[in-house]
């Protein structure tokens, strides 16, 4: 048995070149709030269950592709020929996609404030209506640039774009949205009459309504009450100004959520990033990816947070987090940099000018002062002196160093790994440890010597970090 068909499935035209944006780069690939742009659209797209989004890309805009393969079904326009003729290479690809859906919703992917609820409502209106075609209508405070729809008793007469309308335009508020539905059976009997522009050389989906009104059929307005739904990204300005927007969305979710945001002008939070309740965002902050941070915490002026989890209760004080993870009650900061694969157990202090990379360390540890672990274990309740750093590259390869509970290194101690120091070991100040320190134990020295123990009045006894 055949699957039942999908009552509407979504088309997003992404074929285009966005010569505007002046960049090799696709433009709806250009990055909003830590997201491709074409993303948005396609959340939005999704509000119709039932079938994947068909995405139409031309050989200029492959790269769209990579990021999306499993999430949509594309189509191909082998030459950019106007949007009539995407409109056709996504027919085409349908037939390999799966049951047809009756309703054909027409997306651009340069709109990312469209809604969800729109798409679905411009869905419901279409198949309500009995339509051939159903299209947006909207009123922007600025209409330059958008087409002008004209209407009369049945419904829409015809678009007239703005360079071609003269006065004829005046007066007219009703301008053309760029979203529409289709019957889908009509659409396929009617595409191929499209005929090429005059000017342009390109067949354009806007002049379906003539054919549909040729036919007896009406085209249906479907008014938008949010224009900035609708506000398409052509040039950098254009994108610097729908972020804007985007930015002020997500951070009022996370106020009316719970958050404090002392200064939302400069505090810049991406889609992804999830905070819970009574976190502190203060001024000047940066928490992108897929960062998550814990009930209670706070975030300082001058803090960025890359893909990085931070527990509950824990502050940051103008330090960087690159893809780290923090557990509950840590201070980081002020001027620390964990980077990749760095782990920090409950209740650790990482003081200024501290910097951690792929390295573990135990709930209690404290590593004050300008310091560098890189690919060390550290157990808890160990104490790093300012100004230790694990020596972990020969050169050749990199080595990892372990460092045991409750250990005391002293200051400017240099760690060569491969090295292991056990629990309750201790250094010396200056010292520079090349072999493994056994438990209980203190080297003093450079290279390190082991003692068996501390003698009082030792000018090589290890110092407070």
């Amino acid at each position: 048995m055949n699957p039942p068909s999908p009552s509407a499935r979504a088309v997003i035209l992404a074929a285009g070149l966005g010569t505007r944006m002046r960049s090799r780069r696709p433009k709806v690939l250009h990055p909003l709030c830590g997201r491709p742009m074409l993303a948005y659209v396609i959340d939005a797209a999704a509000g119709l269950a039932g079938a994947r989004p068909l995405v139409v890309v031309s050989p200029a805009t492959a790269a769209i592709r990579e990021p999306f393969a499993g999430l949509v079904d594309f189509a191909e326009q082998a030459e950019p020929r106007g949007t009539g003729d995407a409109l056709r290479a996504a027919l085409e690809a349908l037939d390999g996609v799966g049951p047809p859906p009756s309703t054909l919703v027409v997306l651009t992917g340069d709109a990312p404030l469209l809604s969800p609820r729109t798409v679905t409502e411009l869905a419901e209106a279409h198949r309500a209506g009995g339509a051939a075609m159903t299209l947006t209508i909207f009123h922007p405070d600025d209409p330059t640039g958008y087409g002008r729809v004209l209407q009369d008793a049945v419904g829409v007469t015809r678009i007239v774009e703005e360079q071609d309308g003269g006065h004829v335009l005046d007066g007219i508020g009703d301008l053309n949205g760029g979203l529409y539905a289709f019957d889908t059976a009509w659409l396929r009997s009617r595409i191929g009459d499209l005929r090429p522009s005059a000017a342009t050389g390109e067949l354009y989906l806007t002049e379906l309504v003539a054919l549909a009104r040729a036919d007896g059929r009406a085209v249906a307005p479907f008014e938008l009450d949010d224009p900035l739904e609708l506000a398409a990204i052509n040039d950098r300005l254009q994108l610097a100004f729908v972020e804007h927007e985007m930015r002020q969305r997500i951070l009022a979710r996370h106020m009316l959520g719970g958050v404090t945001v002392v200064d939302p002008a400069t505090a810049y939070v991406e889609a992804e990033v999830a905070l819970a309740e009574d976190v502190v965002l203060e001024p000047n902050v940066s928490l992108r990816g897929k960062t998550r941070v814990g009930e209670g915490t706070v975030i300082g002026s001058g803090s960025q947070l890359i893909d990085s989890i931070v527990g509950a209760g824990c502050r940051v004080w103008a330090s960087v987090l690159e893809s780290a993870e923090v557990e509950d009650e840590v201070q980081i900061g002020p001027l620390s940099h964990l980077r990749p694969g760095a782990t920090v157990g409950r209740g650790a202090k990482i003081g200024n000018f501290a910097e951690i990379k792929n390295s573990r360390l135990g709930p209690g540890v404290q590593q004050h002062h300008f310091s560098y672990l890189g690919d060390a274990d550290v157990g808890e309740r160990t104490n790093v002196g300012a100004g230790t750093v694990t020596a972990n590259y020969d050169g050749l390869r990199k080595h990892r160093t372990t460092i045991g509970k409750h250990v005391s290194l002293g200051v400017d101690t240099m760690l060569r790994a491969p090295v292991t120091v056990g629990d309750e070991a201790r250094t010396g100040a200056g010292a520079v440890v090349t072999h493994d320190v056994p438990p209980g134990k203190l080297a003093v020295g450079m290279p390190a010597r082991i003692r068996s123990q501390e003698r009082p009045g030792d000018p090589g006894a290890p110092k407070s970090g």
